[in-house]
């Protein structure tokens, strides 16, 4: 068992996060709360539940579960006075299929099989539970453990509770390849994985898309928009049934084959889980299912977030807690994800969510009042849990607020996490394209923007995120190219200058984000061939069009088309990164940040990267520090003809290095570096 510590110890268990940060000291008394408050339930989950795993098994009790002689039926619903369970298998009659509770307000149910041996509730067939509130009002909710659940949009935007239970269940083919080292991550929606204007489905993606990652050489995939939400343009953000996967993909099983074809192929499939917030819909969600607004949230205005219009769980609620981390073990046992990332932690810890706050690194502002201690609590326990249940498993945090001690162990006392995403760079990008021109570019505030992370603590960089592609903005591509890329993306047609600057600026965008930024790599679909337009999901605004909510494969498989040229060089820096893992490396030596050239010069894993920002000068015999004597050579250049450049560079050549002492470093070697080009050197 956990022990729980008095500060006045000599030795506590964060004193490690003050030694590696003595900036902590003073929050020290904060840091032993939320860690003792963790103790505390991992102790009492210890006492009542024989463990945090066997507590997170909560789906195997909970729910529609199948016996060899019946169907148990459990729902927790603490305020109603009586439940039946109705459905299409006894005619919706609200009468005949009473359910008993506990002194826990936990509702049960056995449903014996048929004389025949069948189950008694026909798979596939719609379920729901009458609950009879204490005014004497019934209500019909949908399972709140259910694992499947279907939608007619022509007939009702409201899902249909479905028992699943089909007669030969998937049997997994391959076991999860080991925990890459350096992830790169192919972010992906199902849904939009189509260059048709309709919903791909699950075997479409296992099909045409996973052979598609796996050849441009990423080790990871993330999911989104799994967990099963009404609304479809909420991008998934908005669930109403946590352990059902999004039916309008397709079935539970075609998910599985998808992650298990995954491994198969060497990848590590990640899910984007949604436990920051709920969405806020009565019939077919968690809001009110047992007639009150504090069954698993906050009652009152704590219970809400203002800016999404959904539910806030609380998170010190015993039950909430069986939920929400059952929830997480249920995706790891069934499904065979290999981790999450976790959506809206930003929001989660703090009690203003970060609405109208700006973080700019005071301590003061992570630890006091506003923070959400019992939230934190509870990523520390879902970061156990999931270290426990699968030690390789991977976990990443969405914050945007820089919260101190994310990403140590939960062991010292930090909040667990294995990362966090670097949601400051994708903005630098945006705001530079957007209002600076390319002779004023601020070389050493990108560089200070690209490094600024804390101290052994890993970071996924990424130079675009999905949210930018959303309507209103536009990626990276499409701010460099605009309408161009409607006119001139054809090799029939003239090269533009706005073309070449943006086919050029976006592969150096991309290589310095991935060498620099962090310790783990990430991608939005799409993007890694420079998908033009935005991202603009069906809806009454748009009358319901498909027009914008896909991704054009067809664009990159037109080998009449430029954008093959920026896929070939995603590809050439995944299989680089393979060879040198620089993702696993230390962070950069930067010896040159020169705003006159607009050049950036460092060192990172063995490898020498050289940066030609400059929108018109080109440097012959340009010289460079280096630490190393040996004869160096070039491993990539951005401006070879198969990534669209104007091969300008001579690779043949290998540069010697002479003794003498530049910019820090004791040797350096003369390079020819152009225009808009970076240059990557080995050396022997």
């Amino acid at each position: 068992m956990t022990e729980v510590l008095s500060e006045t110890e000599s030795q506590t268990p964060v004193d490690p996060l003050i030694k590696l940060d003595p900036w902590l000291s003073p929050f020290k008394h904060s840091l032993l709360t939320r860690y003792n408050l963790y103790s505390k339930w991992l102790n009492d989950f210890k006492k009542n539940e024989n463990g945090i795993e066997n507590f997170a098994k909560g789906y195997e009790h909970m729910g529609f579960n199948i016996t060899p002689k019946g169907i148990y039926y459990r729902e927790w619903a603490p305020n109603a006075v009586r439940a039946h369970l109705i459905g299409e298998f006894n005619n919706w009659d609200r009468t005949t299929h009473e359910m008993y509770s506990n002194q826990y307000g936990v509702w049960e149910i056995f449903v014996p099989n048929k004389l025949d041996g069948t189950p008694g509730i026909p798979h596939n067939s719609k379920v729901k539970i009458n609950l009879t509130l204490p005014n004497g009002e019934e209500v019909d909710r949908v399972p709140a453990w259910i694992r499947r659940v279907t939608q007619d949009p022509k007939k009702s935007p409201v899902y249909d509770a479905i028992f699943w239970n089909p007669p030969k269940p998937y049997v997994f083919k391959n076991k999860a390849p080991p925990k890459p080292v350096g992830l790169k991550i192919y972010e992906a929606h199902v849904g939009i994985a189509s260059c048709e204007c309709k919903i791909a489905s699950y075997k479409e993606f296992t099909k045409n898309i996973l052979p598609r990652i796996k050849y441009l050489g990423y080790n990871t995939i993330q999911l989104m928009a799994i967990m099963e939400h009404p609304y479809y343009a909420s991008f998934g953000y908005q669930v109403t049934s946590f352990f059902a996967a999004s039916s309008r993909y397709g079935t539970p099983e075609d998910l599985m084959e998808l992650i298990d074809t995954a491994h198969g192929m060497g990848m590590y499939v990640l899910l984007d889980v949604v436990h920051s917030h709920a969405c806020s819909n009565v019939l077919d969600g968690l809001n009110e299912f047992d007639g009150t607004d504090h069954q698993y949230f906050h009652g009152g205005g704590r219970g809400h977030h203002d800016l999404w219009d959904s539910r806030l769980f609380n998170y010190g609620n015993y039950e909430t807690l069986r939920f929400l981390l059952s929830n997480i073990r249920f995706w790891m046992d069934v499904y065979h994800f290999d981790g999450f990332r976790f959506d809206g932690v930003t929001s989660m810890m703090y009690k203003h969510h970060g609405i109208g706050v700006g973080f700019n690194g005071n301590y003061n502002d992570y630890f006091n009042d506003s923070t959400d201690l019992e939230a934190i609590v509870y990523l520390m326990l879902a970061n156990y849990l999931i270290h426990e249940v699968n030690p390789s498993a991977v976990t990443i945090a969405e914050d945007v607020s820089g919260m101190p001690t994310l990403c140590r162990p939960v062991s010292e006392g930090g909040i667990g996490f294995d990362y966090r995403l670097s949601m400051a760079v994708p903005d630098m990008w945006i705001r530079i394209l957007k209002e600076v021109k390319d002779d004023d570019w601020d070389i050493g505030n990108i560089c200070w923007t690209l490094t600024n992370r804390r101290y052994m603590e890993k970071t996924i960089a990424y130079a675009e995120s999905h949210d930018q592609a959303l309507v209103g903005d536009k990626t990276l591509a499409f701010w460099l190219m605009d309408k161009e890329m409607y006119t001139n993306m054809s090799e029939l047609t003239e090269l533009t200058p706005v073309i070449e600057r943006g086919i050029a600026l976006h592969k150096m965008i991309r290589l310095l984000t991935h060498s620099i930024a962090g310790e783990g790599y990430l991608n939005f679909i799409g993007n890694e061939f420079g998908h033009p337009e935005w991202l603009d999901f069906p809806r009454a605004g748009n009358g319901n069009s498909y027009l914008y909510a896909r991704r054009q494969f067809n664009l990159v498989d037109d080998k009449l088309l430029r954008y093959k040229y920026l896929n070939e060089f995603d590809r050439a820096m995944q299989t680089l990164e393979d060879k040198y893992k620089w993702l696993d490396s230390p962070q950069a030596y930067i010896s040159l940040k020169h705003e006159g050239d607009k050049l950036i010069v460092f060192e990172r894993a063995n490898l020498l990267w050289i940066f030609n920002f400059h929108p018109t000068k080109s440097f012959s015999d340009y010289r460079v520090g280096t630490n190393w004597a040996s004869a160096h050579y070039v491993v990539l250049n951005t401006d070879r003809k198969e990534f669209g450049g104007q091969e300008r560079i001579n690779e043949s050549i290998k540069h010697f290095p002479q003794k003498l002492e530049w910019n820090g470093r004791p040797y350096f070697i003369q390079v020819y570096i152009p225009c808009r080009t970076a240059i990557v050197l080995a050396h022997e």
